[in-house]
């Protein structure tokens, strides 16, 4: 049985001064109305209400009853108020998981806007380029990656070109590859989550070609990777949100362009289309709109 329903009723009864009015006020049958307080009197071992053919009554303990529970009532209705008005406004803590890089270049700045629309939100933004699993307590994580399917939800905010670089000095003095096999014979810097490792896999004009490079330098971080690369140390394979603004202004130059590697989408992932949250809800509709604005920028040093 239904505690809390037997709670409602006992108190419509108690406050219409009838079970026929109570009844009513319920939209109810009265044997029903009867019943749940019959029952919950028997449940509880004790008489609430003193009953006559003229009137009701509350007996001492139905008094402590009926006061106990028109509390636990009013309660939970202020409780269902508080969550209903919270329905349509984006408000409490919001924990956010990022790539490292990708945050600090292309989220960092909008977190401002973000809070500026939303100031009841409270923004807990982590940034690691592991990948995280969301039942660690993030409402929403930003991944990139050629995504699998899964029991998670996303979002695809943009999209990012795997890119074959190196500065004009370093292309200089060793030469420019004109084929992924040349890449043996050049220092390389590798990114140590890349999940194929130290082989590089293209798409050329005569199908899919992989190497197996030989890096100088490993690094899990992708910043680490372009400031090696820029201070023309060797070639690495980055995606344009890092190295587009570089390719643009020259001081790196895309190698082989006949043969692309792989284009990732940055998603914004959550884990269930069910009761989205506002404060969600807010940030996906937010980082849609402002990626749909912004992203293609990267992208503009080959014209795509």
């Amino acid at each position: 049985m239904d505690r809390f329903l037997e709670m409602q009723t006992f108190n419509a009864v108690v406050d219409a001064g009838s079970f026929v009015k109570a009844a009513d006020a319920l939209d109810m049958s009265k044997a029903a109305v009867s019943r749940y307080v019959v029952d919950m009197e028997a449940r509880l071992g004790v008489r609430l209400l003193h009953r006559t053919t003229r009137r009701l009554s509350l007996t001492d303990e139905g008094q402590v009853f009926y006061a106990r529970s028109k509390e636990l009532l009013a309660e939970l209705q202020e409780a269902e108020d508080e969550i209903t008005s919270r329905r349509d406004a984006a408000s409490g803590l919001l924990r956010i998981n990022a790539p490292f890089t990708f945050g600090i270049l292309h989220l960092a700045p909008l977190w401002g806007a973000f809070k500026a629309q939303h100031p009841k939100v409270t923004l807990d933004v982590t940034l690691a380029d592991r990948l995280v699993d969301l039942v660690e307590g993030y409402d929403v994580a930003i991944r990139i990656a050629t995504l699998e399917s899964s029991t998670l939800v996303s979002k695809r905010l943009a999209t990012t070109r795997m890119v074959l670089c190196a500065s004009p000095a370093y292309l200089e003095q060793h030469g420019v590859p004109t084929h992924p096999a040349d890449l043996v014979q050049h220092s390389v810097i590798s990114y140590s989550y890349w999940s194929t490792k130290d082989e590089w896999r293209f798409n050329g004009p005569e199908g899919p070609v992989s190497v197996k490079t030989n890096p100088g330098i490993h690094t899990n971080n992708g910043d680490t990777c372009r400031a090696v690369a820029l201070s023309h140390q060797g070639v690495i394979l980055q995606p344009t949100f890092l190295v587009g603004k570089d390719l643009s202004d020259g001081t790196l130059v895309e190698l082989m362009p006949e043969y692309q590697s792989i284009e990732l989408g940055i998603y914004a992932v959550y884990p269930t289309r069910k009761h989205v949250s506002p404060k969600v809800r807010a940030l996906i509709e937010f980082l849609t709109a402002r990626f749909a604005e912004h992203g293609a920028s990267w992208h503009c040093h080959d014209g795509t």
